[in-house]
């Protein structure tokens, strides 16, 4: 498989990054749900805490070099076939996606900042605070991290839902071009 994307499918390191971070978003909803069932201030909620923001961060920094890989990584492989409407959609659905995949950790990051918390990638690398303390901001940006990530999960299942109708109903190359280890039709 080579490294570099082709017309034919992503390169390896694209297929990487995209599925590494589909693996570290899917956890995040499950260890927000389990923060909340635990005492709040407790060490078990800061320990669920801290792996949340490590992943998110870690999302981030993932979600950055994705995105240089793609603007530098030029031709990636075909749009969908010659119908206009569908490449569009699918350019659109990419970038919303991208934007919510970028957003919603930084929504996270402003939402620890503005209350004073820290932000740690696994505890190597403390990061500095986005914003200062604001108990409003603060208030206000736990409503746009949960609004973000509902979003990121509807615009997600759309971009599934259209690669297995590719997949299943078309019968072409477009998930196969993105699944590792897979090799596209003739």
């Amino acid at each position: 498989m080579p490294w570099r994307n082709t017309a034919e499918a992503y390169g390896s390191f694209a297929k990487f990054l995209h599925w590494s971070i589909v693996l570290l978003i899917i956890p995040q909803y499950f260890l927000a749900e389990a923060a909340e069932e635990v005492a709040d201030g407790s060490l078990e909620q800061a320990s669920i805490l801290g792996w949340h923001k490590s992943l998110g961060m870690l999302v981030l920094l993932l979600a950055v070099v994705r995105i240089a890989w793609k603007v530098m990584n030029r031709p990636h492989p075909s749009p969908i076939g010659d119908v206009v409407w569908q490449r569009k959609a699918a350019a659109a659905a990419h970038g919303i996606l991208y934007l919510l995949i970028l957003l919603q950790p930084l929504s996270g990051w402003i939402l620890v900042s503005s209350a004073g918390g820290s932000v740690s990638l696994f505890d190597w690398v403390t990061l500095p605070a986005i914003v200062g303390e604001n108990h409003d901001l603060h208030e206000t940006f736990e409503e746009v991290h949960e609004v973000l990530f509902n979003a990121m999960l509807v615009v997600a299942v759309v971009h599934v839902a259209a690669a297995v109708y590719h997949h299943w109903i078309l019968k072409d190359n477009t998930l196969r071009r993105m699944l590792p280890f897979s090799k596209p039709r003739a």
